[in-house]
C-alpha cells in the first residue's frame, strides 16, 4: 500500500491551516537563525541559485530576498523540495513539544494494522519532505504510527503526477507495479500511477473532491 498524506490518511484542512500558518510565522526567524550555520544550507543554496537574477551569484542573494521567497511559495502551496525540508525541520520543535498532533482519520492507524498484520507492506508518498512525514505520523492523534509505515518517499524522488516517479518507488521496493496499490484524493497523481502501472484507488473524504476514473472510496475500510 502505498499512500498519500493529504487528503487521504490527513485532512486538507490540517496542513493549509495549521502546519502552513506555523511555517509562514516562524520563517524568518529560522532562516536568520540557521543562515550561517550548517543546519539548513543546503536547502538555502537551492534557493539561492534559483532566485539569483541574471548576472548574478547565488552568494549575492540577500536573507531577505530568500525569506520572502519562501514565504511566496508557501502561499503558492509550491511543492519545492528545498521549502518541504526547511517547513520540517520548523515543524520539529511544535510536534515534539507536544503543541500540535498529526491529524489522521479514524480509519488509518486501524488498517494500518490490518495491513501490517497480513504482512503488507505500508509506504508514503507525499510532497512533504521525509521528515515531516515522519513528524506527523510519530506524533499523531492515534500515537505513533512509524512502527507501521515501512519507507517514505518525497519531491526528492520525483513529482507526484510525473509517471517515472512511480516507476522510481517500484524500483526501491524492488516490486513489479501490478503489486502496488496507490491511494490517493488526487486524480492527476492516480493518473500517473496508473500509467506507471500500479493499481489505484481514489480517496473522496471531502465533499469537494474532483472525482475521476478511479475505484472510489471514503475510508480506508473500503479498500
Amino acid at each position: 500500500m502505498l499512500c498519500d498524506i493529504e487528503g487521504t490518511t490527513s485532512s486538507i484542512s490540517f496542513v493549509h491551516q495549521t502546519l502552513f500558518p506555523i511555517a509562514y510565522r516562524e520563517m524568518d526567524s529560522f532562516v536568520r537563525m540557521n543562515w550561517k550555520s550548517g543546519a539548513i544550507q543546503e536547502e538555502l543554496e537551492e534557493v539561492k541559485q534559483e532566485i539569483a537574477g541574471p548576472g548574478m551569484s547565488p552568494s549575492d542573494v540577500t536573507v531577505d530576498k530568500v525569506i520572502d521567497t519562501l514565504r511566496n511559495w508557501i502561499r503558492s502551496d509550491r511543492k519545492h523540495s528545498a521549502l518541504k525540508s526547511i517547513q520540517g525541520k520548523i515543524w520539529r520543535y511544535s510536534f515534539e513539544s507536544g503543541h500540535i498532533k498529526g491529524h489522521v482519520y479514524p480509519d488509518v492507524p486501524v488498517n494500518f494494522k490490518k495491513w501490517k498484520d497480513k504482512d503488507i507492506v505500508i509506504c508514503i508518498f507525499s510532497s512533504g519532505s521525509v521528515e515531516a512525514q515522519k513528524l506527523l505520523f510519530q506524533y499523531s492523534v492515534a500515537g505513533d504510527l512509524t512502527p507501521y509505515i515501512s519507507l517514505y518517499f518525497d519531491t526528492t524522488t520525483g513529482k507526484k503526477k510525473d509517471p517515472s516517479s512511480y516507476l522510481l518507488i517500484c524500483a526501491r521496493l524492488a516490486m513489479e507495479p501490478e503489486n502496488i496499490r496507490f491511494l490517493s484524493d488526487s486524480v492527476d497523481e492516480l493518473d500517473a500511477a496508473q500509467i506507471a502501472g500500479m493499481q489505484t484507488i481514489q480517496l473522496v473524504r471531502e465533499e469537494s473532491a474532483i472525482v475521476g476514473s478511479h475505484p472510489i472510496v471514503s475510508t480506508f475500510d473500503e479498500v
